[in-house]
């Protein structure tokens, strides 16, 4: 018998051992609050995001966020492909993309952050800063390619719109906006920034330019100022009003700009990470106050519009 514990002794506690060490190296170590994840941004709202990350690990210093800043087109391919699982895009997904997660048993959580709006910019030196709502549309369809053909009076000739990439998502607003199926005209191309369109716009009279007002809305931040004395801002027709106006936080707010847009933030986490703890943030008081301050519009947070006449 004694010989027979001895056996069972030196069988049983290694092996309770190592099993115990394969459990603690098996463990997750990433919180909400804690870890080190790689998410997605849209380009557009670069601006955005880089406050809330600074902020959110300022609170948090054992939490890591890594984003790449892309066009809507790549990083929903990333989100799909597994290479990252947080994103931040100004569309919901397709039907069939969440058939395809749900297909892999994953149920991707959608939070909608913030309002955002496309803003149109030309050139310093273009006087033509009134848009009609129907011109806008005969511009992305080629009945209007003349800066004449909006103002007789105009010195300018060939329109030359610019969009900040191929994939983006201010492409595709345009194009479900309008219901245009086709390609867009000849005078329509892409570069790779917001940045390089408020360029392009700076040294080409006759540019069109369509960039996220995220890029231009925090009248604080040095960026933005750089930018507004680069370009300035056409003011856009509401079709059912008749009143034209500008993408200003007041007009995003009450509903009033035709061109808004939501903005949300996409997790396909199958447990609560620091990519669902980083959405709470975002979406929860402080988060939404940053929205506030960046110029865009919160969406989970109640504000107050308050008319200022001077």
């Amino acid at each position: 018998m004694k010989i027979l514990r001895k056996i069972l002794f030196f069988i049983i506690i290694p092996t309770i051992i190592i099993s115990g060490c394969g459990q603690g190296n098996n463990q997750i170590t990433e919180t909400p609050t804690s870890g080190n994840i790689k998410i997605c941004v849209d380009e557009s709202f670069q601006l955005l995001l880089d406050t809330e990350i600074y902020t959110f690990q300022a609170l948090y210093k054992y939490a890591k966020i890594n984003p790449t800043y892309k066009p809507e087109g790549s990083l929903i391919k990333d989100f799909m492909n597994d290479s990252v699982r947080t994103i931040v895009i100004s569309r919901k997904l397709t039907q069939n993309e969440e058939d395809i997660l749900k297909n892999k048993s994953i149920i991707p959580r959608t939070t909608q952050i913030a309002y955002d709006a496309l803003a149109f910019i030309i050139n310093k030196n273009n006087h033509d800063s009134l848009l009609k709502y129907n011109q806008i549309n005969d511009i992305f369809t080629g009945i209007i390619n003349q800066w004449k053909q909006i103002n007789p009076n105009s010195s300018l000739q060939d329109i030359i719109v610019v969009f900040d990439n191929n994939n983006s998502g201010n492409i595709r607003y345009i194009k479900e906006k309008f219901n245009i199926k086709q390609n867009f005209p000849a005078n329509c191309f892409a570069v790779k920034s917001n940045q390089e369109v408020i360029s392009y716009v700076e040294k080409h009279e006759n540019a069109l330019g369509i960039i996220s007002v995220n890029w231009i809305s925090d009248i604080d931040d040095s960026i933005t100022i750089n930018f507004m004395k680069r370009a300035k801002i056409a003011a856009v027709e509401n079709p059912l009003s008749g009143v034209f106006s500008k993408p200003y936080q007041g007009y995003i707010a009450e509903g009033s700009y035709p061109f808004i847009r939501n903005v949300y933030m996409i997790c396909r986490e199958t447990f609560t990470g620091l990519g669902s703890g980083f959405i709470q943030f975002v979406a929860g008081d402080q988060g939404q106050r940053i929205v506030l301050k960046s110029g865009l519009v919160p969406a989970t947070m109640p504000i107050r519009l308050v008319e200022v006449k001077r």
